[in-house]
């Protein structure tokens, strides 16, 4: 007799179907069960709303996590960036993958670089993080551009390219990647000048926490330095009390002295929108060998930002 198929619940882009899928092949080797796709809609892809007003983060995650809870599905797989910050007691997040591009890319027309377009640009992105960050980086090059709020999946997106509706739209790397379209880019936008979001470029595999077995076979998918990373990066967002509505970039990185890695470096930016005040730290210590030291990592960063004016920044805390 066959094993019974792991159910995996995804939501239906081609994005994520993209990602689910690789995952389901990896969980198969490990687990030596066959995965079958459960496609799920969320809330998130049926809504025309900008992100910053249905909700932010959850909006794509509530739906895949009913279904986990109702045992509809058996595992589900996130971008991490969307998960919430706080991680509900009956949910485990059996296993973060290692992590692909964090960087987020500028797809423009004519082959441009973000350093060649025309003064006045028009960029389509629907993230004040990204926007906060272009509009910095435009002035430090004597540049103006216009960021248009844009929402879609990633054909919508570059379809404002092609069209002629807009000179260049920002995206994240690691989409692109898991489509196949990294030939469509223009430009990489290097993480020392744009800060990606918390958890950018990082999947979580989320299951039952009581599903012991599940939860053991998973966790053979964990990359401890991308977990360790993306933990810290959370940290800080959750101590800025940011949802996805707050412009905040953060990145954690190894540094390794040649093939050891010694010590793992936080940076954090937050800012307002129109890029005229950022607020931008970094903090390196030992690589955390626990949750609660990656999570320290982020607390400590965020304190800092914080007396540093951050909070000003953020507008009204939507209680």
């Amino acid at each position: 007799m066959t094993e019974q198929a792991l159910r995996l619940g995804t939501r239906r882009s081609r994005l994520a179907m993209a990602q689910s899928g690789q995952v389901a092949d990896a969980v198969s080797q490990v687990t030596g069960r066959p995965v079958e796709l459960v496609e799920i809609t969320t809330y998130g892809d049926t809504s025309r709303e900008h992100l910053a007003q249905i909700g932010g983060t959850g909006v794509f995650v509530t739906a895949l996590r009913d279904a986990l809870l109702r045992g509809e599905v058996d595992f589900a797989v996130h971008s991490l960036k969307d998960l919430p910050t706080g991680q509900p007691d009956e949910l485990a997040l059996a296993a973060v993958p290692v992590r692909a591009d964090a960087r987020d890319v500028l797809i423009a027309r004519d082959g441009l670089t973000f350093a060649e377009l025309p003064d006045g640009a028009r960029i389509g992105t629907g993230s004040p993080r990204r926007m906060a960050q272009l509009n910095a980086y435009a002035r430090d090059l004597g540049l103006t551009i216009e960021t248009v709020p844009i929402r879609g999946n990633i054909d919508t997106r570059i379809g404002f390219v092609r069209g002629g509706e807009l000179d260049g739209v920002v995206l994240a790397a690691a989409g692109l990647q898991r489509v196949g379209r990294t030939g469509e880019v223009t430009d990489f936008l290097p993480v020392d000048i744009i800060l990606p979001a918390p958890g950018q470029g990082a999947l979580a595999i989320e299951c039952a926490a009581d599903n012991a077995d599940l939860v053991a076979a998973l966790a053979e998918l964990d990359d401890p330095y991308t977990r360790a990373a993306v933990t810290a990066e959370r940290s800080l967002l959750a101590a800025l009390e940011a949802g996805c509505s707050a412009p905040v970039g953060a990145f954690a990185d190894l540094l390794a002295d040649g093939q050891v890695v010694k010590e793992l470096r936080l940076r954090g930016v937050v800012g307002t929108t129109d890029g005229s005040t950022l607020v931008q730290l970094s903090t390196t210590g030992p690589v955390p060998e626990t949750h609660d030291q990656a999570m320290a990592l982020g607390r400590e960063l965020a304190a800092e930002m914080l007396a540093k004016g951050a909070a000003g920044l953020m507008g009204e805390r939507v209680h």
